[in-house]
Order: C-alpha cells, then structure tokens, then sequence
C-alpha cells in the first residue's frame, strides 16, 4: 500500500477551502500511485474544542452536507482511499472523528478515543477501533492524543492492522510547540516499534492567535525509525510504500 501523509495549511471554518485542499492534493498523490491519501485531524471544519463551535460545525455523517463532501470527493480517482479528520456529530453526542472515503463512499469511521482535557467539554470519547484495508493491506486509525498510550496501538495491530494512520494537529502555544518540536516522533517511534507496525502521521502548519504547528508529517516503520518526512513547518506530501 503506496501511502501520501499530506502537511497542510492550517484552515479554519471553511470547509470549502478545507475541501479543495483535499481534492488538490488527493489528485495529485492518486496520480503519482498513491493508494491512500491521509489529512489532518478535524481538518476539513479546523480543529475546535469549544462547545459552541463544535456544535456549530459539526456534521451528521448521514446528513445532506455530508452528501456534499462525499459528492466532491466522488471526482477523484475511484481506487485511493482518502482519510480526513473532521467534527461529527449524532443523536448521542460530538466526535473528534476521522472518515475513510473511497469513491465517493464512506467506508467508515474512527472516533478519537483518548480526548486531552481541553476536549472533553465538547466531545464524546470513542470506544471502537475498526481495521480498514486498502490495496490489500491492513490499517488502522488513531488520532493525535491517542499516540500517547500504546493500547490505542495494540489494539489495532491484534487485529492484523499492518499500519496505523494518524490524523494529528499540533497548533500549540509558541513555547509548547517548541518544547515538543523534536519529541512528537520519539514518542510515536515507540507505538510503532512496540506494536511492529509502520505509523504515518499527517499535520497542519502555520501560525495564529499566537500558537503555532511545525507538524510533523512522517513516516515511523516498525522498527521505530523514521524513514520520511515533510520538512517541519512546510506545505507538502511525502509518500512510501509501508508493506
């Protein structure tokens, strides 16, 4: 499976821009081979963790707006797989949630399942972790947060998952973002080592309302090392073959 991780602008409440970013970039790894294309976490609404906002953009995966993405991304070609971080919402609550699309379908869901402080006010924790497949390989999904705790991990490589994907997005406060600058792969390098599965993390970049995101967007192979990555702080895609 040829994997695109995807190092994107930080876009906020604008889901048509957000959108054409995906199907830009998405059109582009397609063309270059890729099987699966990954973004960011809540990246097609932005990342929010206020209650109001998160209601306020938040959608229903059977909804008509949803149709919509799912309408525009159908332009794509029909073989890659596109997994992209959003807000969801249901009858029961709101979800950090990431959706894996193919053709114009979805083909399913992860719902973030470890939630910092600052999201709990406005998110549900999943409590699932599904295994998806792409060009006949195994994969799994965790979110950002989730990568700080090996059984997000193990649960995904018990169920045969060869590789994980990560929506990610690290728009810290300046000081923060530069003390984990060089330990967000450290810490993922132990996941993939521990679980032996290769870990593909996608991020935003930029700066706003004085915070700041230099990704990383990476690849980390099942021996813990890091073998890609997007330059910190750049727009762009990198891409390998992780079977």
């Amino acid at each position: 499976m040829k994997v695109a991780a995807c190092q994107v602008p930080d876009i906020r409440d604008d889901v048509p821009h957000a959108l054409s970013v995906v199907k830009a970039m998405a059109s582009e790894a397609s063309k270059e081979g890729a099987d699966l294309v990954l973004f960011p976490e809540c990246f097609l609404q932005g990342y929010f963790t206020d209650p109001s906002s998160v209601e306020r953009l938040a959608i229903g995966l059977g909804s008509p707006a949803f149709g919509a993405v799912l309408d525009e991304l159908s332009a794509l070609d029909g073989s890659v797989v596109v997994v992209v971080g959003l807000i969801e919402a249901d009858a029961r609550g709101f979800y950090n949630t990431a959706v894996v699309i193919q053709n114009g379908t979805l083909l399913g869901r992860y719902r973030k399942t470890h939630l910092l402080g600052s999201e709990k006010a406005a998110f549900t924790p999943g409590a699932e972790y599904p295994v998806f497949e792409a060009a006949g390989t195994r994969f799994g999904i965790n979110i950002c947060y989730d990568l700080n705790f090996q059984a997000a991990t193990d649960a995904l490589s018990v169920q045969g998952a060869q590789a994980l994907v990560c929506p990610c997005n690290n728009m810290l406060p300046w000081g923060t973002a530069q003390k984990y600058k060089t330990l967000h792969n450290p810490i993922r390098a132990q996941r993939a080592k521990a679980a032996g599965v290769w870990l593909v993390s996608s991020d935003v970049t930029g700066e706003r309302e004085g915070r700041i995101s230099y990704g990383p967007t990476a690849f980390i192979d099942p021996n813990g090392a890091v073998v890609a990555q997007v330059p910190l702080g750049s727009v762009g895609t990198v891409m390998m073959d992780v079977t």
